[in-house]
């Protein structure tokens, strides 16, 4: 969707007469300070006052006006510039993985660890804290966590203690304790803290391939993986999988998440990113109904989606391949497909849609853009409650459909022709 100054109008559509909402979308490259535009990874302090990013130069931390940037030529403590993880712990300590160990940094300089300090693996995809102070080290091989941060006290798991081969990706901790370790290949696991639980696809998950996992206020388990997201309850059971959350173009539509984040109103942010054939990628959110998405179209910096967090303000950080974005003025509920509007087939394969509204909106106005934001088809006064919409003679591709109401509501919707 493409508008003025990067503007995204959302809108309440469960609600009648509810006011328009305007997502403000900020990007952040090298050119202001960023010490690398291929970003990898996000952290934020817990005082909210600084956003850290881990790039394929080094570390760029942001404090909302000035950038401060580490590598290892400011450092010879800095193990690596190309960083996998980071995070910003309780205490304000930043650790950083890296393939070839990790370092962290208590406010002057850094220091390393590797294998030979206890590390099981030096190759890290992750570094989460636990409310007991522990910071837990998902790597190549398996797990690491450091018990104690002053005597520096390592415990490691591998295979050898029971998980899966392929590695942890990421790491979250439900109310009781319990870590939930996302595989490389063999799923999501629940550890606690003696025995590992191993949930795969016989259990529901759409995907063995774990990226990540978010755990809600409910203990909701939402797990993000190569083909979409799956969501286990509290008593960890299946619930159900969204495959489609950010519409995309023929063949792919399956959407390999990348990263979850929620925010303050429980909304569930997706990270969503494919290269196996085209490169697209974008976020995706749901409100418990609805999902709505955004891609660079709506202003999002690149397609190359790789983390998200969201500040204690409830705005976006999104790492990508080419710089950050910030989104403000996120919605308290998204409901972008409003019981009210139903567009069919979707997609179609020879261009020719029909809409439906099951309430008259009088005087309504129906407009068709393309993904460059041009407006291609207008048509006035929908009485109907069956409206034919004709695009047989344009091209394969995505197109926006958007109903205004005579309420000033606008009504919103992706399509795709094959």
């Amino acid at each position: 969707m493409k508008t003025n100054n990067f503007f995204f109008l959302f809108c309440l559509l469960g609600l009648l007469n509810a006011p328009i909402n305007a997502q403000v979308f900020t990007n952040y490259t090298d050119i202001d300070g960023l010490i690398d535009n291929s970003v990898n990874c996000i952290s934020i302090d817990p005082n909210n006052n600084n956003i850290w990013f881990g790039t394929q130069n080094g570390v760029s931390m942001f404090d909302g006006s000035v950038w401060t940037n580490y590598n290892a030529s400011m450092d010879t403590g800095f193990i690596d510039n190309s960083i996998n993880a980071i995070c910003v712990t309780s205490t304000g300590i930043v650790w950083i993985g890296t393939d070839f160990g990790v370092s962290f940094f208590g406010g002057t300089s850094w220091t390393s660890f590797t294998t030979s300090n206890g590390l099981g693996d030096n190759r890290i995809n992750h570094i989460a804290e636990k409310a007991d102070g522990t910071i837990w080290f998902g790597d190549y091989d398996g797990l690491t966590i450091l018990n104690d941060s002053s005597t520096f006290s390592w415990t490691s798991y591998n295979m050898n203690d029971g998980l899966p081969f392929g590695g942890i990706n990421y790491t979250a901790f439900d109310s009781n304790g319990d870590a939930w370790l996302a595989s490389g290949l063999g799923g999501l696991i629940k550890f606690d803290g003696s025995a590992f639980e191993i949930f795969n696809q016989t259990n529901g998950l759409i995907n063995n391939k774990v990226r990540s996992v978010l755990i809600d206020g409910q203990d909701n388990k939402w797990v993000g993986t190569a083909e979409g997201l799956t969501v286990f309850n509290s008593a960890n059971a299946f619930v159900q999988n969204h495959t489609k959350m950010l519409i995309l173009s023929p063949p792919d539509t399956l959407n390999p998440v990348e990263d979850l984040a929620m925010d303050s109103q429980g909304n569930i942010w997706t990270g969503i990113y494919v290269d196996y054939l085209v490169t697209e990628g974008g976020l995706a959110v749901y409100d418990g109904n609805f999902w709505a998405d955004f891609d660079v179209s709506d202003g999002l910096v690149g397609p190359v989606v790789r983390a998200l967090d969201i500040d204690g303000n409830d705005n976006v950080w999104v790492a990508t391949s080419t710089g950050v974005s910030k989104i403000e003025n996120t919605p308290v509920a998204i409901n972008e497909i409003n019981n009210n509007l139903n567009i069919y087939p979707n997609p179609s394969n020879n261009g020719l849609y029909y809409l439906t509204l099951s309430k008259n909106f009088t005087n309504a106005v129906l407009k068709v853009k393309n993904i460059e934001g041009k407006t291609i088809l207008i048509k006035k006064n929908l009485f109907d409650s069956k409206t034919e919409i004709n695009l047989q003679n344009s091209e394969k591709g995505i197109y926006f459909i958007e109903v205004l109401t005579n309420k000033n509501q606008l009504l919103r919707k992706k399509i795709i022709k094959k």
